[in-house]
Parts: structure tokens; C-alpha cells; sequence
């Protein structure tokens, strides 16, 4: 997951106790590679002009977060990137997990052993 937070603090956004493997890079130093081949991006708000003077393409996995809950401006802001949801630092980030920003799924095991198949499919021959 690429943090884009221009703060000198270690954890910007409040991800300490995150299992997911994090490269957090200042605005201006991020590279496009970075930015494009990264499944998950977090933008820290307080970075959102130094981001938008990069000019970098909307890319799906762009998620805006909130330092300061009382700003109201960063709803418009966050659309205007094309992010898809905007978070509050320090709320809990439970749901961050590393399946999420790897994109691995979890198996339905309720599904699997109840009445699926017993053998798995056979591979594909060449």
C-alpha cells in the first residue's frame, strides 16, 4: 500500500496497527510506477495540493484520509481526484487488511463444504 503523506511523522495517518506491508512517500517523491502499480493508495489530506500539482491519472484504490474532521471541503476534493471514499485518521482501520490491498479474497468456507464438489477440477490441458 503506497501512503502519500507529506508529514514528517512516521505513521501520518494512523496505521500503525495495520498488517499491510506500507511504502509512505511525500507528494513530490512518489513516482508513477509507484503510484499506478500500488493496490491500494492513501492520500493524507494535508498532501492534497502537492498531489494534484503531479497531475497523476484517477486510478481505481485512491482513498482520501481526513486529518481534520471538521473540514467540510474534503468531500469535493476527494470526488475531484477520483477517490473512492474518504477516511477519518485514526478511526479504526480494521477492515484494512492485507487481503484488501493485495486483492486476495477470503474463501466462503460455509460454501465449500456444503455440498461443493468433492475433487477439485481437473487443470487445464495445454
Amino acid at each position: 500500500m503506497l501512503v502519500i503523506s507529506d508529514s514528517p511523522d512516521n505513521d501520518p495517518v494512523s496505521l500503525r496497527t495495520s498488517p499491510v506491508p506500507l511504502l509512505h512517500l511525500p507528494s513530490p517523491l512518489f513516482s508513477a510506477e509507484e503510484y499506478q502499480s500500488a493496490p491500494l493508495v492513501l492520500l493524507d489530506d494535508r498532501s492534497y495540493t502537492g498531489f494534484t500539482l503531479r497531475h497523476v491519472p484517477r486510478r481505481q484504490g485512491l482513498i482520501v484520509v481526513l486529518v481534520d474532521p471538521d473540514d467540510g471541503t474534503i468531500y469535493p476534493r476527494a470526488v475531484a481526484i477520483g477517490a473512492e471514499a474518504v477516511i477519518r485518521a485514526g478511526d479504526n482501520l480494521n477492515w484494512l487488511h492485507l487481503h484488501d490491498a493485495t486483492e486476495c479474497r477470503y474463501a466462503h468456507w460455509e460454501a465449500l463444504l456444503a455440498g461443493g464438489p468433492a475433487d477439485p477440477p481437473p487443470p487445464a490441458s495445454s
